[in-house]
């Protein structure tokens, strides 16, 4: 089946003569055969470029309905038709009007059919995701098999570096797991015997043997991306504004032509040709073409001011949708937050001290939290020691000789008989009650101060909420993270109501809550974030997140920054306005324009031939596109 890009080029090749004559005509040039080529090119341009608003048309007609095809079907075939009889009976002809006509409105649904085609492809990229493979043990050896072969009770064994095939049960072992891709989590999660683990999540340190619990699609990434299936097939597709016009304004259209004629013809005593020409001068200037731009044009112009400005909007639906917002919520890790630990307090009576000890135990870790406390030293400037006798104690720390004297770094449960003082406890504890995870750092003997790491807010997310909720927008945090660490971030950026300790599915159901008090956005960044994303009315997808979360949402932030969601949601109400700015300006001209071509202001000399009024018709369609390149200009 033919593209509309491809009958749009058709169109437009073919009318290329029309233009060519319709450029000479003011000079008094006529190009010679033009009636039998404006016959040829217009035939093919109704055969093949318009069939589709001819099939619209027909399947609208017999559900005694009317929308924007039936305008198109019938302005095209009344200009055809009537050349066709004109050009038998010498009069002037109008083939261009049912040319461009079919040129101007496939070019509005060329811009549809973009969009259409970049669809999501995020239920594929979700599944992609899965191990491909699993580790068994049968009879105490380790065997590869394929991921469906895994049954429930299997014992599966993960190394370091290898995905997690199947949701289970530690059953031994000791590993750190990066669970971000699924809770949104950005610190890595101890796992022991007991501890559960989730399918498609990274290993990154020890050896694991689990127990299966769940599998194929009883696993949590599954699950997901059934909700996100869901959410995508559950979206009816919003009925236009220009098909909610035109299922008034086509009868109506075709009322007044048909009264038109018959005033004319029966009342007025006019021949049967003029009260036609008055008839299809009616039609003509009523032909959608300006309706057909109002939204694409808008559509495109605020589409790319806004991708210069870091925000992409994937497809017209959102544009009104954001028009209608009452609440955003937002993800946490990596959307409010930086989405990477980094140290927020150094302390001690000498925190160069505390800092240059904890880095150089730490110079040789991957782990996240030692790279926070590395790229602190290296921010300050520290020399680091070499150490020696490095022991690593596992879920506690590290202990190790520095410049001769025994130093560790870690949490409560590797002090051992060093106590802390009265103070000290009372600092750890103000700082955990922040959401911050805390590492003691010792030196001969003692504990020597305390180094603190978050996952910070962007420097721009306090800013941006407050701007957003001085638009009148509840603000939501709505994070898999514990209580007290969203508390924490909650209360530094000004958020109005947090909602902790979600998993994927519950954000989604929460979403659903919301959304019974009015229209709702999530923002968001992980795989974990893509079944709220799409369920949510607005989804606003962070650039630097997953593909997954990328394709899910309707709006894309390239900047990764929360300043990125104040600029999309006024671009997409400017380019909402202009939307409805541009189908008054295209109604205006026929309120103005019917009266005039019917004959109504004869009696004072105002007439509208088809010919003007087809010109009339082009003229709104300009301005139309006019009114749109002003998107350009508007202050956001």
């Amino acid at each position: 089946m033919m593209s509309y890009q491809k009958r749009f080029w058709l169109a437009l090749v073919l009318s290329l003569p029309m233009l060519v004559d319709m450029l000479l005509m003011p000079f008094g040039v006529m190009m010679p055969g033009y009636n039998w080529i404006a016959l040829v090119t217009t035939t093919l341009i109704m055969a093949f470029a318009a069939y589709p608003f001819w099939r619209s048309a027909y399947a609208a007609f017999k559900h005694h309905n009317a929308n924007m095809d039936t305008l198109v079907a019938l302005g095209t075939a009344v200009a055809y038709f009537y050349s066709i009889f004109a050009m038998a009976t010498g009069r002037p002809v109008y083939f261009e009007s049912a040319a461009f006509i079919t040129v101007f409105v496939l070019l509005g649904q060329v811009f549809e059919e973009r969009m259409r085609n970049n669809a999501s492809s995020a239920v594929e990229k979700l599944l992609d995701l899965q191990a491909k493979e699993a580790t068994v043990l049968r009879a105490g050896k380790p065997v590869k098999i394929p991921l469906d072969q895994v049954k429930v009770g299997d014992l599966v064994q993960v190394k370091p570096g290898e995905k997690i095939a199947v949701d289970g049960i530690v059953v031994r072992g000791d590993s750190l797991v990066d669970e971000s891709m699924v809770t949104g989590e950005s610190m890595p999660v101890e796992k022991t015997r007991g501890e559960p683990v989730i399918g498609s999540t990274l290993n990154t340190d020890g050896t694991l043997v689990f127990e299966a619990k769940k599998v194929s699609a009883e696993t949590l990434l599954s699950q997901i991306v059934e909700l996100v299936k869901k959410a995508q097939t559950s979206h009816a597709p919003i009925q236009k504004l220009t098909d909610k016009i035109s299922n008034y304004f086509v009868p109506l259209v075709m009322i007044l032509a048909i009264v038109t004629y018959v005033v004319w013809y029966v009342f007025l005593g006019a021949s049967a040709i003029t009260a036609l020409l008055y008839a299809i001068a009616v039609i003509v200037i009523a032909c959608p073409c300006a309706l057909g731009l109002a939204t694409p044009t808008a559509l495109m112009v605020g589409t790319g001011r806004s991708a210069k400005m870091g925000v992409l909007i994937k497809n017209g639906e959102v544009l009104e949708l954001v028009d209608q917002l009452k609440t955003i919520v937002l993800d946490k890790t990596g959307t409010i937050t930086e989405g990477k630990p980094v140290v927020t307090d150094v302390v001690g009576e000498d925190s160069g001290l505390v800092l240059t000890v904890a880095a150089s135990l730490e110079a040789d870790s991957e782990h996240p939290l030692a790279q926070a406390i590395l790229k602190q030293a290296e921010q300050e400037q520290l020399k680091l020691s070499p150490v020696t006798d490095f022991k690593a104690q596992k879920g506690m720390g590290v202990t190790a000789k520095f410049e001769d004297q025994v130093a560790f770094i870690g949490n409560e449960r590797l002090l051992g008989d060093d106590e802390l003082t009265t103070e000290q406890q009372q600092t750890l504890h103000d700082l955990q009650a922040q959401g911050k995870t805390v590492s003691l750092v010792g030196l001969a003997g003692k504990v020597i101060g305390m180094i603190a790491i978050q996952d910070a807010p962007k420097p721009t997310s306090e800013q941006a909420l407050a701007l957003l909720q001085a638009q009148g927008l509840k603000t939501v945090m709505l994070t898999g993270d514990n209580e007290r660490a969203a508390q924490a971030i909650a209360k530094e950026v000004g958020i109005d109501e947090v909602i902790a300790g979600v998993l994927p599915q519950e954000k989604a159901n929460y979403i659903e809550q919301e959304q019974k008090q009015g229209k709702t956005a999530f923002v968001g960044d992980g795989i974990n974030d893509a079944p709220a994303l799409t369920t949510a009315d607005v989804g606003i997808a962070m650039g630097a997140g997953s593909d997954i979360a990328i394709e899910a949402g309707g709006i894309v932030l390239v900047q990764n920054d929360l300043m990125g969601v104040v600029k999309a949601l006024k671009l997409s109400q400017k380019t909402f306005q202009r939307i409805k700015l541009n189908l008054f300006w295209a109604l205006i001209y026929n309120v103005v324009g019917i009266p005039i071509a019917a004959g109504v202001f004869v009696a004072w000399g105002l007439t509208l031939s088809p010919e003007l009024a087809g010109l009339a018709m082009a003229f709104s369609s300009i301005s139309v596109v006019g009114s749109s390149l002003l998107l350009n200009k508007v202050k956001i």
